[in-house]
């Protein structure tokens, strides 16, 4: 791995022409290959705070979902990174708060890519592995990370692939076989039980006057039939079931957006020609909207040209499609017994969730704190949420939370599933609450 450290090109568009301009903080970004004709890649950000160096704030991580989303993409131009897809600085940038590391996972997401169709991941185990390779030569090579505060920022289905890699990190640094400063992960609106946001789905339509006595009725009915799969272990069934449940959900509530109920902008749907076509429906409607036109263009245009290092024959996010159904029978195991080895271990755990998400409501996340076997449990559960304003003279609430020891909950209010898109001041406040800093 031959990382660049460079000043960022910070592209200003003029009309139809553009400027290069440098801004102050620095930037490194490579590839790692992780196994046999398995390459992935990251993009780091210094931190860019005027009042402190990078080495006074903590590096973070940031994980996107599908499996198959790109984190160097969608997390960077559209969530926290500095600019946004119309390349203009982003006022609620992470960066304000720590460097980001923005790593597209599993292999085959974003610029990152397999060489063979064998290469590709097909469970959390080989995802978390990999990241393992990846993270080793990183801290090995960036040494001056090595101390700082390290933390997993994740959403969706990056959720999921946190809570593996952070469990293997943990038991890696202990192992002495990789030198960082893991700090804690941050699981956001994420994929950890499938079930139980499933289960959830039609009570939380229905309060919200989004299904009716009928619509509910259809929706629980197709909920029991994943969970019968589920129970079964039969997760590739499953899968299939959830995807049916979608199209009943849609059906009913005339094509509610699954991303923040609140927006009618649900994916329009290609009819696939695929034979398993329950699979290509779920790409289109949770990864593919990830991979828009304008993003798309951005990736393949200006930020390979600027990144020099992407081979010719790798599209972004060319075979997303792929990563996502290679990983389809992993797609409905929970992970609710990770979490609970990560607390029992006393890595730090934050759990953070939109009000207005659909895919993964916060009830669903909720019932699955629930089943947690952590001794701490019942003390967590008894804590008082307090409510959080974005600054001190604000009126209005902006989330709720409450912790208890290595285990935080924040309710982010009129959030939908992508928290930094949609509430960008409360998604900077909560990052310097989780890191430990002060306002």
């Amino acid at each position: 791995m031959e990382p660049r450290l460079l000043l960022p090109l910070l592209l200003l568009a003029l009309g139809s022409g553009a400027i290069l301009k440098q801004s102050e903080s620095k930037e490194a970004w490579g590839y790692v290959q992780v196994r046999n004709n398995a390459h992935m890649f990251w993009w780091l950000y210094y931190a860019n705070n005027p009042t402190k160096n990078f080495t006074e704030l903590p590096l973070i991580m940031w994980l996107q979902g599908g499996p198959g989303a790109s984190g160097c993409g969608f997390g960077n131009f559209e969530e926290i990174g500095p600019l946004n897809t119309k390349l203009k600085p982003r006022n609620t940038t992470w960066l304000q708060a720590a460097s980001i590391l923005f790593v597209d996972n599993p292999v085959g997401s974003g610029f990152s890519y397999a060489n063979d169709s064998s290469a590709f991941a097909k469970d959390l185990a080989t995802v978390a592995s990999d990241m393992l390779v990846l993270l080793k030569e990183f801290f090995k090579s960036k040494a001056e990370f090595q101390t700082l505060p390290f933390y997993i920022f994740s959403e969706s289905y990056g959720g999921k692939m946190t809570a593996g890699i952070a469990l293997e990190l943990h038991k890696a640094i202990h192992a002495g076989s990789i030198k960082c400063n893991f700090s804690g992960a941050a699981l956001g609106d994420s994929w950890i039980s499938p079930l139980d946001s499933v289960l959830s789905w039609g009570p939380y339509l229905y309060s919200t006057s989004l299904l009716d006595d009928k619509g509910l009725t259809e929706v629980t009915a197709a909920a029991k039939e994943v969970m019968d799969a589920v129970n079964k272990k039969d997760y590739a069934l499953a899968t299939q079931l959830w995807s049916k449940t979608e199209e009943i959900i849609e059906q009913n509530t005339d094509g509610v957006n699954f991303y923040n109920i609140l927006t009618k902008q649900a994916p329009t749907l290609k009819e696939p020609e695929h034979e398993a076509i329950y699979l290509m429906r779920l790409y289109q409607r949770h990864v593919e909207h990830l991979h828009k036109d304008q993003l798309s263009d951005l990736m393949n245009g200006p930020i390979r040209k600027k990144l020099k290092i992407i081979p010719d024959s790798v599209k972004w996010g060319g075979q997303s499609e792929t990563v996502f159904t290679n990983m389809a029978g992993d797609f409905m195991k929970p992970v609710i017994d990770i979490v609970d080895q990560l607390l029992v271990a006393n890595v730090n755990v934050t759990i953070y969730n939109g009000q207005l998400d659909l895919i993964v409501d916060t009830m669903g996340q909720e019932a699955w704190v629930r089943k947690l076997k952590w001794p701490k449990l019942e003390q967590f559960s008894q804590q008082k949420w307090k409510a959080l304003y974005v600054r001190p003279e604000s009126t209005e609430t902006a989330a709720f939370y409450k912790s208890y020891e290595n285990l935080a909950f924040y309710w982010i209010l009129r959030a939908g599933h992508m928290v930094p898109a949609d509430q960008g001041e409360m998604a900077l406040k909560m990052v310097r609450m989780v890191t430990q800093q002060k306002p």
